[in-house]
């Protein structure tokens, strides 16, 4: 399954980055990287951006660049953490 495939809250780790040459290595230098976990946070009206949660930072992908990611493991959002004493 492909980025542009999960809904707003579906998360997954990374499989493999396509493209090739400069786009496969902005890909690789904003931490697309396979094994790195992903979560979408925010999905534009028709599906175009799309604002993924990463490696600590949130990050907008065009659906077009979010095909060329591969998805394994797919699965809903980690829930929030608690705030406050236990």
């Amino acid at each position: 399954m492909t980025l542009d495939k999960l809904h707003i809250g579906q998360g997954g780790t990374i499989a493999a980055v396509g493209g090739e040459g400069a786009l496969r290595r902005r890909f690789l230098d904003m931490g697309l990287t396979p094994g790195t976990k992903v979560f979408v946070r925010k999905m534009a009206p028709l599906g175009d951006p799309i604002e993924i949660f990463l490696r600590g930072y949130e990050l907008t992908l065009r659906k077009e660049d979010a095909q060329r990611i591969e998805i394994v493991d797919v699965q809903a959002a980690p829930a929030p953490a608690k705030g406050g004493r236990a």
